[in-house]
């Protein structure tokens, strides 16, 4: 029976990933607020659900499956909001959400670039790029090989340079 990880333990390796963490959610969503509630909402799932991480080594990769999952799941939540206001012919709040996603610090040729991507291909330049994971690390996380990790990697960035040149 493995030794359930402690709470210094857990800030600690939350210490070391935060920035990492909100760099990859900002990129991700594209707003800062968002972001943080995005890592916010993580670090609550990973502290509730500490007892299934099988592998204290692995904390980073399986911290970030759950961002993964969490901006996956407020991206949607965005859309269907988005949905139901258009619907609801709501246009005034509809620009003014426009707006505060385009004030985002994120330059506007680089979420260009990312939004050519697949959600896949966008999530592992992220990951590589934005949180510094080896491509090892990046399979645990999509479960792909990490062969097929670095040739979506290679033809992903390909592609964004293409697309910025």
């Amino acid at each position: 029976m493995r030794n359930k990880i402690s709470k210094e333990q857990f800030c600690n390796k939350y210490g070391e990933l935060k920035d990492s963490l909100y760099r990859y959610a900002l990129y991700r969503l594209g707003n800062p607020d968002d972001a943080e509630d995005a890592v916010s909402d993580t670090v609550l799932a990973a502290w509730q659900s500490i007892d299934k991480l099988r592998d204290e080594e692995a904390f980073s990769a399986w911290i970030f499956s759950i961002l993964r999952n969490t901006c996956s799941a407020k991206i949607k939540s965005l859309i269907k909001r988005r949905e139901k206001l258009e619907k609801a012919g709501i246009k005034e709040k509809l620009n003014k959400e426009s707006a505060d996603l385009s004030g985002a610090s994120l330059s506007l040729e680089i979420r260009e670039a990312l939004e050519i991507l697949s959600d896949e291909e966008r999530d592992i330049v992220l990951m590589s790029i934005v949180a510094g994971f080896t491509s090892k690390e990046i399979s645990e996380i999509t479960e792909l090989t990490a062969g097929a990790v670095r040739s979506k990697l290679s033809r992903s960035l390909s592609k964004m340079r293409d697309f910025l040149s």
